[in-house]
Parts: structure tokens; C-alpha cells; sequence
């Protein structure tokens, strides 16, 4: 039987999916310091306790922002913490569809390499934000045989069934997964919210309706995977997205339909400093401090491009403002067929090609315009310092 030893069995109320640290609710009086767990009511919390309490749940879900360095380095540090309690666990991660598991079996068993992963998991197709950020925790899981579980869906499923609707999709099409529970008042206000920012009122609601069917269908994904891990090992800890983690809507809202109440959602939280809002009361079941910072880090080397697979290559849909496949003269409409003499047929091929290229070099590309081959050099800046 499992004990709660910090943290009360409440869920949280009220959610978003974009808006994350400045929203609704009660305001404690303070935010946590650096390095402090805080229930978001402001009492303090003792991070041995608390790691405790939380090895003796089902599952674990740890909020993020995807592009902030920091936040997937606290869910390390509470990763390896929960392992050391528990070592029956597995770690899932929102990141990937369901059709990457066999990538992420081969790479916990030690079959693949870092370039070998993200191109047999489409990695850069499926989620888009630098693998980097992620890594740290994906080699955690290969030395301790930790099992990493894949919890979302493609794109192409998720608006199939948001659009034509659970029934028109066969089950074993959709992996089992079950229709979600309608969403509560308060977690379509927030939705509607969202799609109004996007949408600057020019929406007749269907709209709405459309994009709200498709959030369900993500946070119903993801609880549905969350659910099945939890059926094969004692703890499940869940990298998620803060916003489908917050005040209890989105994946918890689902995971409490499909018969998982023992869980604890938590969040990184801007610490006390000029950056901090002290957070709503019922925002998460606990919060922990981090410093707010532009980090600089050293990217790996990047095109700049947003790329589709194209049947003979890779299709450059859109070409960023300032990149290296702007100044080498790629355009949208463009498709790459060949880098430094290999054939690329796929966007990993070409992302292993640009990730092994050394600072200040000069990657020669085979591109097809408008139905004519020619070649483009693009020119590898000596280093790139950016912030997450």
C-alpha cells in the first residue's frame, strides 16, 4: 500500500496550455528561493521528504518549458532522485509518438548512437526542439537501463482525430486510446483564451471547437501512455509540457478519468527575484525555485531551415532570417538531395550531416529548384553562442 508522507491527495483546479507562470488564481505571499521546494500555498517543503513521499506514488509529472536548459536539469536532478528510491520506474516522455518506442528500446539497450537515435526516432520531425536539451536525461535512462517510454501521437494522427472523430478511427489505428473526458469550464476558458490570442478574433467557433478537440486528443494521449507504463512498473515519471500539467486540467484532468489519482504534478517556478510572480495556491502540488537567466550555451550547428520529407530528399518548407541556409542562398521550395556527397532522403539524414560539421567549415548541397540540380556551400560560422 502506498503512503503520503508530504504532499495531499488534492488535485489542482485550474489550467492553460500557453500562459504559464502569469495566471489565475489564490497568489501566495512569496516565491521559492533558489534550490527550495515550496508548496505553491508557501510552506516549505523538505526535499528528502518529499523525494520520498514521491517514490511511493504511481506516477510523477514534471512540468517543463521546452526550450529552457534549466528546467530539464531539475528534471534530472528529481529523476535521479526518484531512481535511487525506486529504481522500478521508467521515465515518459511527450516528445516522441508512439510509433518511436522501438528507437527508444534500441537506444536504452546501447544499439544505437546519438545521430543513429534521432534519425530512427525522427526525433527532429516528431518534436522539433534541439535533442541538447534532452540528451542529459535520455543517457541517464541508457547507464541505468531505465525503460523510456513514448506517450504522444503523430500530428498526422492527432488532427485525424480531431477533425473526423474518435469514432472514424479504428482502435487499433489510435493505439487503443480512448476518447478523452470532455474538457472542464474552466480549462476551455483558457483554450479559448489561447485560440483567441491567435486567431485576433476572426473565428466563426469552429475554430474553437476544432482546436480544443485537438489539445484533448494530446493530453488523452499522453494520460493513456502514462497509464499503460504504470502498469509495468512501480513509478512512471512523466517530462511534460507545464502548460498540459497545470491547476489539474489537461493530463491530470484525463489521467483521474482513466482511473490514475495518485499522482503529483510539479513545476519549476521562477524564484524569488525581479522575474518571480508568486504562483497561484493550487497551480501544481509543489514547486521548485530556479534562478531566471539567458544561459549562453554553444549550439551545435544549424541550417536554419524548417524541413519535410520530400519523396527523392528533404523539402526546406521555410528558411530562417540571418541562418546559414540564407546566406548560402536555399530557398522555401528548395529540396536537398544530397550533403557532402550522401544521399539524403529524410530531414535526420541531413540533421546527422549538420550536427558531425566542425565550427568554420563548408557543407557542399545538392538541391533541386524548380526542377533543376545545382549546388550551394553553406558556410559554418567559427562558433554560434545563443540562450535558452
Amino acid at each position: 500500500m502506498r503512503r503520503s508522507f508530504a504532499l495531499p491527495r488534492v488535485l489542482p483546479v485550474l489550467a492553460c496550455l500557453a500562459l504559464s507562470a502569469m495566471a489565475l488564481g489564490t497568489r501566495a505571499d512569496s516565491c521559492p528561493a533558489p534550490g527550495q521546494w515550496l508548496r505553491p500555498a508557501g510552506e516549505e517543503l523538505d526535499s528528502v521528504m518529499l523525494m520520498r513521499e514521491l517514490a511511493g506514488r504511481e506516477v510523477v509529472l514534471l512540468g517543463e518549458q521546452h526550450d529552457r536548459m534549466d528546467h530539464h536539469r531539475w528534471q534530472l536532478h528529481v529523476v535521479a532522485g526518484l531512481h535511487a528510491l525506486e529504481p522500478d520506474m521508467a521515465i515518459a516522455l511527450e516528445m516522441l509518438p508512439r510509433e518511436a518506442q522501438p528507437a527508444l528500446d534500441a537506444w536504452v539497450a546501447g544499439e544505437l548512437d546519438e545521430v543513429a537515435f534521432l534519425e530512427a526516432s525522427d526525433w527532429y520531425a516528431a518534436w522539433g526542439f534541439d535533442a541538447e536539451l534532452y540528451l542529459p536525461i535520455l543517457h541517464f535512462a541508457r547507464l541505468n537501463r531505465v525503460p523510456l517510454r513514448a506517450i504522444n501521437v503523430s500530428r498526422k494522427l492527432r488532427g485525424r482525430l480531431a477533425e473526423a472523430g474518435w469514432a472514424a478511427v479504428p482502435e487499433a489505428e489510435r493505439f487503443g486510446i480512448t476518447a478523452p473526458v470532455e474538457a472542464s469550464p474552466g480549462y476551455r476558458q483558457r483554450l479559448a483564451e489561447i485560440h483567441a490570442q491567435h486567431m485576433n478574433g476572426d473565428d466563426d467557433g469552429e475554430g474553437l471547437e476544432r482546436f480544443i478537440a485537438a489539445q484533448l486528443v494530446w493530453d488523452r494521449a499522453m494520460a493513456a501512455g502514462l497509464k499503460q507504463a504504470s502498469g509495468e512498473t512501480a513509478l512512471v515519471v512523466g517530462l511534460i509540457g507545464q502548460g498540459h500539467l497545470q491547476y489539474g486540467h489537461g493530463v491530470p484532468h484525463q489521467l483521474v478519468d482513466l482511473g490514475i489519482d495518485d499522482f503529483a504534478t510539479l513545476l519549476p517556478w521562477p524564484a524569488a527575484g525581479a522575474t518571480c510572480e508568486p504562483p497561484p495556491a493550487d497551480v501544481a502540488q509543489a514547486l521548485f525555485g530556479i534562478v531566471e537567466h539567458d544561459e549562453p550555451v554553444v549550439s551545435p550547428p544549424q541550417l536554419g531551415i524548417l524541413l519535410a520529407s520530400d519523396g527523392e530528399g528533404v523539402a526546406v518548407e521555410e528558411v530562417s532570417e540571418g541562418s546559414v541556409a540564407e546566406a548560402a542562398g536555399i530557398e522555401a521550395g528548395d529540396v536537398i538531395l544530397r550533403a557532402a556527397g550522401e544521399t539524403v532522403t529524410q530531414p535526420a539524414d541531413l540533421i546527422g550531416q549538420v550536427r558531425r560539421q566542425p565550427p568554420g567549415t563548408l557543407l557542399p548541397l545538392v538541391i533541386r529548384r524548380r526542377g533543376e540540380e545545382q549546388e550551394v556551400l553553406a558556410r559554418f560560422p567559427p562558433h554560434e553562442v545563443t540562450g535558452h
